[in-house]
C-alpha cells in the first residue's frame, strides 16, 4: 500500500504546477551524482541484496531445495520470461525500442504477493508458495538479463577487482568468519568496482548475498539476521523512494496515442498476455511430459490467474526500462505502459482468482 501510494502521489505531483521543480529535485547533484543515481544504483543494490538472500534461503531450505519440487516454478518462470520477451520483440524488431524486450519479463514480488493476500484464507498454501518461488526465480532471471545484456562501458580491470573481492568474501565464508560488518564493508568496495566496471552495480547485492554465511539457516545465521533487518528498510524506505523517483512522469497529451506505439504494445501485451500464457504453457508442458507434478491444493487452471498476477511488473520493469533506453520520452512512455499493463494484470488476475477459488470452496 505504501508503494502504491508513493507511485500515485509522485505521478500526481509531477503533473501539477510543482512538477518541474519536483522532477528537478531528483536530479540535484549529491557527491557528484544525482539523487536519482544513488537511489537506482545505490539503494536498489540493497533491494537486490534482499532478493539474493531470499533466493539463497529457498535454495538451502525452501522450495528450490528439492529438484523435482522446484522444477514446476522454474519452468513457469522461464515461460513467464521467454514469451513476454518474444511478444515485445515481435512488435519492436529492428526498431530503436527493440532493446526493451527485457521490460515485460519482470515480476514485482511485493505487488503480486500483496494482491494474492487480499484473497485471504481462501488461497491454498501451495498457491502462495508457488507464486513466491516463481517470483524469486523470475527475479533471478531478470538479474541475469541485466548483467548480460544491459551493461555498458566494460572495464576488465575493475570487474577483475570486484570478482577478486567476491572470491575473498567466499573464502571468509568458508573460514567461518561470521562478522557481518566485514561482509558489508567489502561489499561496498565491490559495489564501487562493479559500478566502474560497466556492469550494473546492483548485481553486487546478489553476489554479496551468496557470500554471506547461511550455515544452518537458524536465527543466529548471519544471512537470516541481515534478511530480517532488511525487510522493513527495503519495504518502507528503498522501494518507496524508488517509486517516488521513477514515477515522476509528466503525462503528455499524446499519452493515449503513445500507448498504441509498438514499444508500449509490446510491454502491455507482454505483461498482460505473455506472462500468463508463458507460465501456463511451460508449467503444463512440464506436468504433461512428467518432469514435475502439481502440488496438493494447486489446480492447473490456477496457473492462469497466478500468471496474471505475475504480470505486475512495476518495480523491476521500471528498473529495466532505465537500463534499456536513454531517450527520456521513450523512458516515460515505457513507464506509463508498465503501469497500465501492471494495473490491468493485477485487477484481472485478482478477479479471475477470486472466481476460481470461490468456485473451488463451494
Amino acid at each position: 500500500m505504501v508503494l502504491l501510494f508513493c507511485a500515485a502521489a509522485s505521478m500526481v505531483v509531477a503533473n501539477t504546477s510543482f512538477g518541474s521543480s519536483y522532477q528537478h529535485f531528483w536530479h540535484i547533484s549529491a557527491s557528484s551524482k544525482p539523487i536519482e543515481f544513488w537511489i537506482n544504483d545505490g539503494l536498489m543494490a540493497i533491494f537486490f541484496l534482499q532478493v539474493g538472500l531470499e533466493i539463497e534461503r529457498e535454495i538451502y531450505v525452501g522450495e528450490l531445495k528439492d529438484f523435482k519440487k522446484s522444477l514446476l516454478p522454474v519452468l513457469a518462470a522461464v515461460g513467464g520470461m521467454v514469451v513476454p520477451a518474444g511478444i515485445h520483440f515481435f512488435f519492436n524488431r529492428r526498431m530503436l525500442s527493440q532493446s526493451g524486450y527485457g521490460i515485460p519479463m519482470a515480476t514485482d514480488i511485493a505487488f503480486s504477493l500483496g494482491i494474492l493476500s487480499l484473497l485471504g484464507n481462501r488461497v491454498p498454501f501451495s498457491l502462495k508458495v508457488f507464486l513466491t518461488a516463481l517470483a524469486i526465480i523470475d527475479d533471478l532471471g531478470a538479474i541475469l538479463v541485466i548483467a548480460l545484456f544491459y551493461s555498458t562501458h566494460f572495464s576488465l580491470l575493475y570487474l577483475g577487482i570486484a570478482l577478486l573481492i567476491f572470491a575473498f568474501l567466499i573464502l571468509l565464508n568458508r573460514l567461518n568468519i561470521l562478522s557481518l560488518w566485514v561482509y558489508v564493508i567489502l561489499g561496498c568496495v565491490m559495489w564501487f568496482c562493479m559500478h566502474r566496471s560497466g556492469i550494473h552495480a546492483t548485481i553486487t547485492g546478489v553476489l554479496l548475498a551468496f557470500a554471506i554465511p547461511f550455515r544452518t539457516g537458524d536465527d543466529k545465521s548471519p544471512s537470516v539476521k541481515i534478511l530480517h533487518w532488511l525487510h522493513k528498510p527495503v519495504a518502507f524506505i528503498v522501494l518507496p523512494l524508488f517509486a517516488l523517483a521513477n514515477t515522476a512522469i509528466t503525462i503528455p497529451v499524446t499519452f493515449a496515442h503513445d500507448l498504441s506505439s509498438p514499444n508500449s504494445l509490446g510491454i502491455i501485451f507482454g505483461l498482460l498476455l505473455g506472462k500468463p500464457l508463458g507460465i501456463f504453457l511451460f508449467a503444463a508442458a512440464g506436468v504433461w511430459i512428467g518432469w514435475c507434478s502439481i502440488p496438493k491444493g494447486l489446480k492447473i487452471s490456477y496457473l492462469l490467474g497466478i500468471g496474471l498476477l505475475a504480470g505486475i511488473g512495476f518495480t523491476m520493469s521500471i528498473f529495466i526500462t532505465l537500463l534499456a533506453f536513454n531517450d527520456g520520452t521513450l523512458i516515460d512512455s515505457s513507464k506509463i505502459a508498465v503501469l497500465a499493463g501492471s494495473l490491468l494484470s493485477g485487477v484481472i488476475g485478482f478477479v479471475c482468482l477470486r472466481l476460481m477459488l470461490g468456485k473451488a470452496n463451494n
